[in-house]
């Protein structure tokens, strides 16, 4: 019936643009079509100007003398134990050859000499020579520009720093050369690699680690830092006048960035004098954004597990920082790092150390301190968690990445108290979550309104996981520049375990990160018998189809048994659509599935689906689609694992 569907979108007159108004805000429109304007007027460009003094204020010897209290203050006093590791020794080997790890899994090889603006799948070039504003987010046939970007970022560098340590060598000079290439390459405020507020941030962070990683060593010298400190005054100076387009037109994770970079500003490089104006603003930014953007609940605006773990990582910089410079931030800030800890903690499987993959997932990992999969999130909690409470989540030495973010310095007004794992029921009721945590096993429920932008059409979406397998899964995001049909396989319905209409998405997609006619939580409510735990939620979806859809969903999880019964029902919808169940999973063999008396085992019941681990990669997996006949459906799910 999807004709009927067509033609019900074309005879109802969708008001998309008061949608658009009603979701975003005015003042987002308003900043938006602001932001345009100074584009097409070359304001932008003359805020951001190309031709720019080389800003000196200070030599290096004088930098070495007056720096002070970063993280660490220099590789001769760094107390980390760490093992040689042969997998780190590896990666080195094969960044010193031009081999390097995009979005922490795939190998692409850019050669020793690459020139840091050609897209290394494309094989196009990005402009060095034109205003960064003319630069596009996304050209098809340049293609998606966070592939630029990513060695930008020098998240490698932590690699070269870790080897450095492990085997006690010396790699400073390559590291030199590395940094001037890529000043060399990049003029002030042109190209693809100043276009994005964030990446400058993350790129003068990590730049930091190794000044202060090498500042001992004799390649680091004079002439080296006059190329590299105009670099961070401008850099600065971007961020500081652009600011506005993260704190309004993006408000997620690059927010918090940018402005804890500014915040920072006046600890890192005391000897600009804007600093302390940058500075200034920039904690009353970031205070206002952590309050916003992490929910009291510990949830986040973002809707993705990956995205929070970029956060509590800027949490780790900015309060170990703040703390030695004897600076530290509102108990606002602390509150909703700890609230964050408790949250993601909860939705963490205890085996494996991973989280459900859910939501925007684009390979984020500012700073790799440790060797574990990309996936696991234990060193990034066990050091946020060392922070604030002063003892550790896990004591295995692998995990302990803290030990780079100088734990001695905690503060002793804001000791939390040290999680726990208990089995149980947890509802995260702002965000909208729900966890059911049981012996091997780990359920977790998406059930929530949005006042912020949603990332995918998932609610109601349940992941499972048992003994360490994630059973039932979340496709995941592959790219966000992609064509439309792929997808709609992973941000949309279809690429989650919930309901869809005719294959269609719970909202209507608009262009880039826009979704209309967002899904919102009427109800929702989890209670434990003494046989189970018992989920139960409504929402309203599918409002541009229909406007009084309603998606009510049941989810019993029977305690000491991996089983689980899904009922679901669709409410105010003509008889002639179809709706379906959406199961995705690659490991449907092991599973015992019954759907109201039919038997849904046989391999050829099922569809292709999709999943993505890691950015910019996917693989082929299994989707079920079971009917609601009558517009109800019950589901049994009895999982033998070996």
């Amino acid at each position: 019936m999807g004709t009927s569907i067509g033609m019900i979108q074309k005879l109802k007159k969708i008001p998309i643009f008061l949608q658009f108004i009603q979701n975003m805000g005015p003042r987002y429109v308003y900043y938006r079509v602001f932001h345009e304007i100074e584009k097409r007027t070359g304001a932008l460009k003359r805020r951001h100007p190309t031709d720019v003094p080389l800003k000196y204020f200070i030599s290096w010897n004088d930098w070495k003398v007056s720096c002070k209290d970063f993280i660490f203050d220099q590789r001769e006093d760094i107390t980390t134990n760490v093992t040689p590791d042969l997998a780190l020794k590896a990666r080195f080997d094969k960044i010193q050859r031009g081999n390097f790890r995009f979005f922490f899994h795939q190998e692409l090889d850019l050669g020793e000499n690459y020139d840091w603006i050609t897209h290394p799948l494309t094989k196009k070039v990005f402009s060095n020579q034109i205003h960064w504003s003319e630069i596009p987010d996304f050209d098809p046939e340049l293609g998606d520009i966070k592939y630029v970007w990513e060695k930008s970022r020098f998240t490698y560098l932590h690699d070269v720093i870790r080897y450095d340590q492990s085997f006690g060598e010396d790699h400073s000079e390559w590291v030199k050369n590395e940094i001037e290439s890529w000043i060399d390459s990049n003029p002030i405020n042109c190209g693809p690699n100043w276009r994005c507020s964030q990446e400058i941030s993350l790129r003068i962070f990590n730049w930091s680690f190794v000044l202060n990683f090498y500042r001992n060593s004799s390649h680091f010298d004079e002439a080296f830092w006059k190329k590299v400190q105009p670099v961070i005054y401008w850099s600065l100076h971007h961020v500081f006048h652009h600011i506005d387009f993260s704190r309004i037109a993006v408000r997620n994770n690059h927010a918090i960035t940018e402005t804890l970079f500014l915040t920072l500003s006046e600890l890192l490089f005391p000897f600009i004098p804007e600093t302390k104006i940058w500075a200034a603003q920039g904690r009353k930014w970031f205070e206002e954004e952590i309050a916003y953007q992490i929910y009291e609940d510990g949830t986040f605006l973002q809707f993705s597990t990956n995205y929070h773990r970029v956060v509590v990582q800027l949490l780790s910089l900015g309060l170990t920082l703040s703390e030695l410079h004897k600076k530290p931030f509102s108990s606002t800030v602390y509150s909703r790092a700890y609230e964050s800890l408790k949250f993601l903690y909860t939705c963490q499987d205890e085996k494996s150390g991973f989280l459900p993959n859910y939501g925007a997932n684009d390979g984020a990992l500012f700073f790799q301190l440790s060797e574990q999969h990309f996936r696991d999130y234990r060193p990034q909690l066990n050091a946020l968690h060392k922070l604030l409470t002063g003892s550790y989540l896990y004591e295995d030495i692998a995990l302990e990445e803290s030990n780079w973010w100088g734990i001695k310095h905690e503060n002793k007004d804001v000791n939390f108290e040290s999680l726990q794992r208990r089995d149980g029921d947890y509802s995260f009721t702002v965000g909208g979550y729900y966890v059911i945590r049981d012996q091997e096993s780990l359920t977790f429920i998406r059930c929530g309104s949005h006042k912020d932008r949603p990332q995918q059409a998932d609610n109601l979406h349940v992941d499972i996981w048992v003994n360490g397998k994630n059973i039932l899964l979340d496709s995941g995001t592959y790219k966000y520049n992609c064509d439309a049909e792929l997808k709609e396989n992973f941000e949309g319905t279809i690429g989650h375990n919930t309901v869809s209409l005719e294959h269609k998405s719970q909202m209507l997609k608009g262009s880039r990160f826009i979704w209309f006619f967002w899904t919102q939580c009427l109800q929702a409510s989890i209670i434990e018998t003494e046989e189970s735990w018992e989920f139960q939620g409504k929402i309203s979806a599918f409002r541009f189809l229909f406007g009084n859809c309603v998606h009510l969903r049941k989810i019993v999880k029977f305690k000491g048994s991996n089983k689980w019964t899904v009922s679901d029902e669709i409410l105010n919808v003509p008889d002639n659509v179809k709706a379906y169940q959406i199961w995705n999973s690659d490991d449907f063999d092991q599973f015992q599935i019954v759907s109201d008396c039919v038997d849904y085992s046989k391999n050829e019941k099922f569809d292709k689906g999709f999943f993505s681990e890691f950015y910019g990669e996917f693989s082929e997996i299994k989707r079920l689609s079971i009917p609601l006949n009558t517009r109800k459906v019950k589901t049994t799910f009895a999982y033998k694992h070996e």
